[in-house]
């Protein structure tokens, strides 16, 4: 099978938002009147970033979910997106579940794909993805203020750090029953993009980001960019029940500094709480408070008695680990 037609077997679909799909040296899109362009891109790469034993129908899920992510963080609504996608070999069974994980989120989402390009190499995906937000509707990283609530999402009953105990246990360092492995497992492997809650927080929230590399990390670049500090209250951190039977520091570790949640975590006015709550129950999605802005500089960590903990944790850094 060539280039050509593995692209048209796997990978055209027809576009209805795109000016021009598929098929010229570039696509064109045309934002509605009033609207800006939101962009982002992320990689992964075999070995970096997913198993090669993965199901290839989670990675096509998950591929472009991490790119809806940084869509949701920055509230706005998905329009299309292109694949650069490197293969080491032609698998038309792997083919045909990548591709069908891929086109049913961005079917669910309303993102095209409107081109990109295929090579022969060691696996790797890369997606750009484009989305629309109203003029001055963008939600940043830098407009925290002190006195602002830090809000976390996370699925009913669940929360941060099943992608990482997954992580763990593939490791060898945690054994989990069945059930409990193939849970965790499958919110590593198959996150779900907030877009809705994104999108509904516009002219809520004061800043938000997508937690990617772990909370602690992800949370300071939103703190530095907006030139402020938090006291986050670690035990406030909601957790699935996995999770939580789990002994105290790996909890921790798990929940501030294992990356690979893809909820958002925000801020927003205390006079907002309301407004926060309702928006997220509006779209189906938990939100919980864990922290507050504060003037001074830093993020600032306290236990479930308000006693301060060293911040020891790491989060994810693909230059350091």
């Amino acid at each position: 099978m060539g280039e050509f037609e593995l692209i048209a077997r796997y990978f055209k679909r027809p576009t209805t938002r795109a000016a021009v799909g598929p098929g010229d040296d570039c696509a064109v899109l045309a934002p509605r009147a009033g609207m800006q362009l939101a962009v982002s891109c992320d990689m992964l790469v075999e070995g970096r970033h997913f198993l090669s034993t993965v199901d290839a129908q989670r990675l096509g899920h998950k591929a472009l979910a991490v790119n809806l992510s940084d869509l949701a963080a920055c509230g706005a609504e998905p329009l299309a997106f292109t694949l650069a996608l490197a293969l080491p070999r032609v698998d038309p069974a792997w083919l045909a579940g990548f591709s069908s994980g891929l086109h049913a989120l961005a079917e669910r989402h309303g993102c095209e794909l409107v081109g990109g390009d295929t090579t022969a190499g060691p696996l790797n995906v890369c997606i750009t993805v484009f989305g629309e937000v109203p003029v001055g509707a963008a939600l940043l990283r830098s407009g925290a203020r002190p006195g602002d609530a830090v809000w976390v999402s996370h699925a009913a009953g669940g929360g941060l750090g099943d992608a990482r105990l997954a992580l763990e246990v593939f490791r060898g360092l945690v054994a989990l029953s069945g059930d409990a492995f193939e849970r965790v497992r499958r919110i590593m492997e198959m996150p779900e993009p907030r877009v809705a809650l994104g999108m509904a927080l516009r002219g809520v929230a004061s800043a938000a980001i997508d937690v990617s590399d772990g909370l602690l990390g992800d949370l300071s670049h939103l703190l530095r960019r907006s030139g402020v500090g938090c006291r986050l209250h670690t035990e406030h951190v909601p957790r699935s029940a996995d999770l939580a039977a789990q002994p105290q520091a790996l909890q921790r570790l798990c929940t501030l500094a294992g990356g690979d949640d893809y909820e958002l975590v925000f801020t927003a006015p205390e006079a907002a709480r309301e407004q926060v709550l309702a928006a997220a129950r509006d779209v189906g999605v938990a939100v919980t408070a864990i922290g507050r802005v504060e003037v001074e500089p830093g993020l600032r960590l306290v236990d479930a008695h308000g006693v301060a903990l060293d911040n020891d944790w790491q989060s994810f850094d693909h230059f350091r680990t």
